[in-house]
Order: structure tokens, then C-alpha cells, then sequence
């Protein structure tokens, strides 16, 4: 008792000094409940604590951490079974366990990996995950977010080197070793760093750290979202370039949408999972798409085209078919319009009359077309699934835009 009130009068002392006393206020918390718990052990072995000296033998003077006997409940959990020669889980054949943990959704997998060693070597196999990542986010997710989830391991790799390398760990342990000198209790305590854990699940370049990244919301990833800003009316049929991440309470998603001419970055709540796609196609959201599909293009086809409304706008990829040239009657039977060398593109949710409605583009030289009133027109993709298609027709609006 004498040895931590001695402590304590050093710590504040200490405290007081401008220096020191951003890394010794986690320290003084520490003391301060030690102090506290070693007062009771002294009140209750002078008997002035009826309930507590009833049973002294429970309250020593310096009592063990929570986490120690936490520890220790573990490991008498994992030998009870070995000892009274119950069976167990882990007494399987490993083709077994395996078929077991497959059946098992992921909520269930991530705490069956906290039972022991070697369940959590099982339970974080990749060909566990491979398959819960394809159900849940294998149609919102491309190679661009691979990409950026590669970049994220090796950013909170390299924060991770430096904090242990310059951070307040190093500065707290030299703090506790001077002062253990004074007093013997504080050489019992240990930064967080030194009990092997941390705040936060460790990440690591497997399918479930990626998996409950995602998850967690703390993982932006890119993506493209349809109808942008709650289906605004300037940006109908259309799919944008953002950032999302993932909303576990409302089932959504936030989009971060880039800055754009004066606009700032635009921020999006509740995005419902059918207006999220995986890019299409690795072209960035500044960059002209290469199109390789403008010499099959005939009237009827459908088809997905670049445009922005000026240089300084990103790309969005804008819904439309391909029409009849003004000089054909539109029979399939005597059409010419995919011998000739201008495109028609026809815009249908659009008024007739509009000039949105229609744009022509060089079948042979194509590059990015228009001007500062009509926008630029960009690259063009073919739509060839039945299931793009289908997409955009449910998202068709309801009233027809001016």
C-alpha cells in the first residue's frame, strides 16, 4: 500500500512536467485503479468491510488482472475436455471438421475461429470464404477493388511499422521501467502492445479480413452506382464512378461521389444493393474508353456510352440503343444502316424533339465528340447479356425526361 501511495506521489510530480505529461495520463489511469483495488484488500484485511473480510482469501491485497483469469479460463476450458476424456469436436477426421465449418454462415465461422488454435487456423481457410465473398459481394466488386484492398493491407502495414517504431509504446514501457524502480507494482503492468493484442482484428491478405473489412463499413472501395444522388433527374439511366462502403444496420451502402467542376465531394446515404454494379470495364472515370465494338453495331442493338458534360466532368456511362438513319423507313428487310459510317444513337427516355434524344457518332473514327452545350460524347460498349439489358429497363423512368 505504502510502495503505490509512493508511486502515485511520483507520478504526479511527474505529471506536472510539460513533457511528460502526454504519455504519463495513461499511466495515471492505470495507478489510480490500482490504488483503489489495493485500498479495499487493505480495508478488508483490517475487518472494516464486513461482506468482503467475510472471505479474505478472495480479496487479495494486489489482485490479478481480468485478463489473466480470463486467459487462464481458456486454457482450463480447452484441457477440461482432454482430461475427463469427453469427446470433442476437434477429435473429427479433418474431412469432417471441414464439411461441418462449410455448412456454417459467416457470423457463425467467425466465432467458431475464436475457440482455440487450431479451429482458428480452420476456420480462416480461404476456400471457406471464397464462397460467402462471391454470394455477398461478388457482383458489387471488381478488379478495381481488389486493387484498392491490396493497397489498404499495405498502407495499414506500413502504419503499423511506423507506429511501433516511433510511437507512444516505446515512450510508456521506458516511463513504467524508470518507475518500477520506485515502486515494484507498477513493473506489473504492460502497455497494450506487450499483452499481443489490439484494438482491432489484425488484417492480413486472406478472403476473411477482407471479408469482415467489407462488413465493418471501414473499407471504401470503388464501384458504380445507378441513377446517382437518389435518381436525380440530371442523372437518369446513367452509372457513375464512386466510393462506397458498407452500411451493416441499414443493408446499404454510403457512395462518395469525386469532385467535379465547382462541385465538392458528394456524399450518399441508404444506396440500396440493385443500384450498385462492379465497373464493367477497367477505364478510369477521367479516361476515354477504347471502343472495339462500333463495327458490328446495327439498329436495335443496345449499348452503353460515355459522356460528361465538360472536360472537367468525370465520365458516366449513359443508356441507349442504336436507331435508323433519317434516310431508311426502318424495315429490317431493306436496312443498309450498319454498311453506313455514322452511327445513329437514340437516347429513348427522352422526349422526341429533345436534344438529349439523339447522337451521331463515326463508325471508322471515333473519338470523343460534342461541345460545351451538348457535352462530350465518349467510348461505347455493347451490351451483350440479356441481364445488363434487363437492368436497365427496370430502372426506366416513369415519365418521360425533357
Amino acid at each position: 500500500m505504502l510502495a503505490l501511495l509512493t508511486a502515485f506521489v511520483v507520478a504526479c510530480l511527474l505529471f506536472l512536467s510539460k513533457p511528460c505529461a502526454r504519455d504519463m495520463r495513461l499511466f495515471l489511469a492505470s495507478l489510480f485503479q490500482q490504488l483503489a483495488l489495493s485500498l479495499l484488500g487493505f480495508l478488508a484485511s483490517l475487518r472494516l468491510l464486513g461482506g468482503v473480510a467475510a472471505a479474505p482469501e478472495t480479496m487479495p491485497l494486489m489482485p490479478s488482472f481480468k485478463r489473466k483469469r480470463a486467459a487462464a479460463m481458456v486454457e482450463n476450458v480447452e484441457e477440461v475436455p482432454a482430461a475427463a476424456g469427453e469427446p470433442s469436436v476437434l477429435d473429427l477426421p479433418e474431412l469432417a471438421i471441414d464439411c461441418i465449418l462449410e455448412r456454417l454462415p459467416p457470423a457463425e465461422l467467425r466465432n467458431m475461429a475464436a475457440v482455440c488454435r487450431s479451429m482458428r487456423e480452420s476456420c480462416r481457410s480461404d476456400h471457406l470464404w471464397e464462397r460467402h465473398m462471391s454470394e455477398k459481394w461478388g457482383r458489387v466488386l471488381g478488379r478495381a477493388a481488389r486493387d484498392e484492398w491490396r493497397a489498404h493491407l499495405a498502407s495499414a502495414s506500413e502504419s503499423s511499422a511506423a507506429g511501433s517504431v516511433s510511437g507512444g509504446g516505446g515512450k510508456r514501457r521506458r516511463w513504467l521501467a524508470a518507475l518500477s524502480c520506485v515502486c515494484p507494482v507498477v513493473s506489473w503492468m504492460r502497455p497494450r502492445a506487450d499483452s499481443g493484442k489490439s484494438s482491432g482484428p489484425m488484417l492480413d491478405d486472406s478472403i476473411m479480413s477482407w471479408y469482415l473489412s467489407m462488413e465493418s463499413g471501414k473499407l471504401w472501395f470503388p464501384a458504380q452506382v445507378y441513377n446517382r444522388e437518389h435518381g436525380h433527374v440530371g442523372f437518369m439511366m446513367s452509372c457513375y464512378d464512386a466510393e462506397l462502403s458498407y452500411d451493416y444496420h441499414s443493408d446499404t451502402f454510403r457512395a462518395r461521389y469525386p469532385p467535379h467542376g465547382r462541385r465538392t465531394v458528394v456524399l450518399e446515404d441508404g444506396v440500396q444493393w440493385d443500384r450498385v454494379r462492379a465497373p464493367p470495364v477497367d477505364t478510369l472515370a477521367h479516361d476515354l474508353h477504347a471502343s472495339d465494338c462500333l463495327h458490328e453495331l446495327r439498329p436495335g442493338d443496345h449499348i452503353e456510352i460515355q459522356w460528361r458534360r465538360n472536360k472537367e466532368f468525370p465520365y458516366g456511362w449513359w443508356y441507349g440503343v442504336v436507331g435508323h438513319l433519317e434516310s431508311c423507313d426502318g424495315n429490317e428487310h431493306f436496312c443498309r444502316c450498319h454498311f453506313s459510317d455514322t452511327v445513329v444513337l437514340e437516347f429513348n427516355q427522352y422526349t422526341p424533339g429533345s436534344r438529349w434524344r439523339q447522337a451521331l457518332v463515326n463508325r471508322k473514327d471515333h473519338r470523343e465528340e460534342g461541345n460545351e452545350g451538348d457535352g462530350f460524347y465518349g467510348g461505347i460498349r455493347k451490351l451483350r447479356s440479356k441481364d445488363d439489358i434487363s437492368k436497365w429497363r427496370q430502372l426506366w423512368p416513369t415519365d418521360i425526361l425533357e
